[in-house]
């Protein structure tokens, strides 16, 4: 199991080495989405958004460090390098996720990081039958889309991520671990959902 320790080290700064920023956003990623379906197992759900969205936020973050030159003339670069890209606040993810897209051909990623904001709602307020404070009624329409935007943070790790940070040796044998375990951690919650997990 990948150490959660990578998520307490200090940052690269990404006005100064983005792909090294890059690379740890990733690795955070991969880890955050991994604790998440941890916590929901252990019937945690309101603590697993919160981790799934942090998973999301930090994986805009790494895709957007990787998307300054693509962006170069669309977006005041500054702004870009010194606040979108390390503080990828809440209030700007809408945003952020659309130049995502536009940079890396990723069609639905904004859709999907408004279920990870869904989720950050349904972490503070939990559920409500009457879907005013929150768009789940119920702990497991959360937990569905736990689990989706999981398959979908590996899916995006393993077909843009690796190859774009291994094209500058910045995918390490951290990523791949954290990779494999979020996969991994994927199989054994889906399997113990239904049934299939469980030995006889």
């Amino acid at each position: 199991m990948t150490s959660t320790g990578v998520l307490e080290k200090p940052l690269p700064k990404p006005r100064r080495d983005p792909l090294a920023y890059a690379s740890a956003r990733a690795a955070e990623a991969l880890v955050e989405a991994t604790v998440a379906l941890t916590m929901l197992d252990e019937g945690m759900v309101r603590n697993a958004a919160g981790k799934m969205f942090q998973a999301w936020r930090a994986l805009t973050a790494s895709l957007l460090a990787l998307s300054t030159e693509k962006l170069r003339g669309r977006v005041d670069e500054r702004w870009l390098r010194e606040r979108a890209i390390p503080r990828a606040a809440a209030t700007r993810l809408k945003q952020l996720s659309r130049l995502v897209e536009e940079a890396h051909g990723l069609r639905h990623y904004s859709a999907l990081v408004d279920k990870a904001l869904d989720l950050h709602d349904y972490q503070y307020h939990g559920p409500d039958p009457d879907l005013e404070l929150s768009k789940y009624r119920d702990p497991g329409e959360a937990a569905e889309d736990i689990l989706y935007l999981a398959d979908e943070l590996a899916s995006v790790a393993r077909e843009r991520l690796r190859p774009l940070l291994s094209r500058h040796g910045a995918w390490t044998g951290l990523h791949e671990e954290a990779l494999a375990a979020l996969e991994e951690k994927l199989r054994r919650v889906r399997g113990e959902k239904t049934g299939e997990g469980r030995e006889a």
